[in-house]
């Protein structure tokens, strides 16, 4: 039985992706910040761990807990909707821990076991924000877009020792808990030179009749991990498709 480690599974892309493992056999290690055991269906091949990639140990020990993996997907992150001018470095640097250091820790974590049996598969959640330039969204869209750089990189490394490395680019998803999540740390990142501005993309969002779904990326995920060829990129979600193709 194939084994899949993924991050950030209490809401979102992560929970459904786990749904979407379960159901076709996998055994699932879901992670989160703050496990909870009331989300998923109760399973021999579930076990949910505590993991926070921006901690070292924390890393450490879910990784000890889980035994081998097969797959890593790297789907935890941190939203951050606001203008950059009034975004203090303190922010950015925890986006930054999360979405970026906290994805190269994880696969530095898991590359020894990889490399050791030649064989194993990361994924690595980025955005359509790396596809195409979205506005309020700068900080975020670097923490992500590093990520780009990171894998399109390491996946020579890893194929040089039998592993892959993938990247899952998911499109707009209003379902997810993206703003909610980082609604503390968003207020008064709308300041008064930027509210007509903003007012205006967030009517542009609620116009928006093209989106992705959770299930696209779970789909998506799950295709990525079965793919044996040279594919880096997986856009996610019909929006981002449509953005992959243009770029």
């Amino acid at each position: 039985m194939n084994t899949v480690l993924i991050t950030g599974c209490s809401s979102g892309y992560g929970l459904e992706t786990a749904r979407h493992f379960l159901a076709n056999g996998w055994k699932v290690i879901a992670t989160m910040r703050s496990p909870r055991f009331d989300l998923l269906s109760p399973s021999d091949n579930l076990c949910i761990l505590p993991l926070d990639v921006s901690q070292p140990d924390s890393i450490k020990q879910a990784l000890e807990a889980a035994g081998p993996i097969d797959v890593l997907v790297n789907n935890a992150g941190i939203g951050l909707f606001g203008a950059f001018e009034a975004t203090p470095m303190s922010t950015v640097r925890e986006i930054f821990e999360t979405n970026t250091f906290g994805v190269m820790a994880m696969c530095q974590a898991v590359i020894p076991q990889f490399r050791e049996r030649g064989d194993g598969v990361i994924i690595n959640v980025t955005s359509s924000a790396t596809l195409a330039a979205f506005p309020l969204v700068a900080a975020y869209t670097a923490s992500k877009t590093a990520i780009e750089g990171f894998t399109a990189s390491l996946e020579h490394e890893l194929k040089a020792v039998g592993a892959r490395v993938k990247l899952v680019e998911p499109g707009y998803g209003p379902s997810t808990s993206f703003a909610s999540n980082g609604q503390q740390r968003m207020q008064g990142l709308i300041t008064e030179p930027y509210e007509s501005f903003a007012h205006e993309v967030f009517a542009g969002f609620g116009q928006l009749t093209v989106v992705t779904a959770a299930t696209d990326v779970a789909q998506c995920i799950w295709d990525a991990a079965k793919d044996t060829s040279d594919r880096l990129h997986f856009p996610a979600g019909p929006d981002a498709v449509a953005l992959a193709q243009l770029a």
